[in-house]
């Protein structure tokens, strides 16, 4: 369904809502999906075979579609996938084996800040304004208050080894986002999609080779309930919940399409909480509001800017 031309001005109502809930919900919880992978399965194999499954699927399907894609597209998708895939995704599945889930990905939120950031300092927005400048530090302290809370930075050398790992991981998704935003890359979001995670794929299966986890691969040692979470996370979380989202970007503005990072955390810690007896205290509350609510305010002040300019 997904799949259909993006080229529809007033999609369906119930597809437009299906959609979001998708996104919102299906990429919440891949956090928790990650945490109950990796109990049995190595973290980099995991998401490596992941991606590159899913960026064959999606891969056939494309190119039944649209034409062959060129060595310089190849190369803006590696390099796309490395940053976003390699070292996003791969600092959460890393991260997971100490920092709960919920809090993962509730420090993954703070990628649209690092975009603002980054798209000033290239050139590529103007200056920020006071009220955005207020909503990065605010967010950002709220990031601090997280790390050091007694589930992530305080926990152990581990937890605290974890979070700044994450925060290097939403650093890595927003380099490559703003990449992805001027690079050459196929006119078709769906082979571009499928090049990413086949390469984002590839630059894991090195850091696997390099972490050692090749002699870690046993597959009579997995769980059935690792290997359920994995198959979520390749046909769920990567198959639909990528092709929902291109598709939202077709057919509404990025503004809503992007709403997902309002509801990510709360879906993922909430389930964290649920499903895996994670704890969720007054300090990461407060953490949560600080940063959930420092992402609305730059989206907005970023919309408004986008509009009078």
């Amino acid at each position: 369904m997904f799949l259909a031309n993006n080229s529809h001005s007033n999609p369906a109502r119930w597809k437009l809502i299906l959609a979001l809930a998708s996104v919102y919900f299906i990429w919440g919880s891949t956090y928790l999906a990650i945490l109950f992978a990796i109990e049995t399965m190595p973290p980099f194999s995991m998401a490596a075979f992941r991606f590159i499954l899913a960026g064959t699927i999606l891969y056939v399907i494309a190119r039944q579609r649209c034409g062959r894609p060129d060595r310089r597209h190849w190369f803006s998708a590696t390099i796309v996938g490395a940053l976003l895939l390699g070292g996003g995704n791969g600092s959460v599945v890393w991260a997971e084996q100490w920092v709960p889930s919920g809090l993962a990905a509730l420090i993954i939120a703070i990628t649209p800040i690092w975009m603002v950031i980054i798209d000033w300092i290239s050139g590529g927005s103007p200056r920020p304004s006071k009220t955005l400048i207020a909503g990065l530090l605010w967010g950002l302290i709220g990031v601090g208050l997280l790390i050091n809370s007694d589930h992530v930075g305080s926990q152990s050398r581990e937890g605290l080894i974890g979070g700044i790992v994450l925060l290097m991981g939403s650093l890595a998704w927003a380099f490559g986002s703003i990449y992805a935003c001027r690079a050459r890359l196929p006119e078709s979001p769906w082979l571009t999609t499928a090049m990413q995670m086949l390469t984002g794929g590839a630059v894991l299966a090195v850091m696997a080779i390099i972490a050692g986890e090749s002699g870690q691969i046993d597959p009579t040692s997995f769980s059935m309930k690792s290997i359920i979470s994995l198959i979520y996370l390749i046909i769920f979380g990567a198959v639909i919940g990528y092709s929902a989202y291109i598709w939202l970007l077709g057919v509404t503005t990025p503004a809503m399409a992007a709403t997902y990072a309002y509801f990510n955390p709360l879906v993922a810690m909430f389930l964290g909480w649920l499903m895996a007896d994670e704890l969720i205290d007054f300090k990461i509350w407060i953490a949560m509001i600080m940063i959930i609510s420092a992402i609305v305010l730059i989206s907005l002040n970023s919309t408004r800017t986008q509009s009078s300019s």
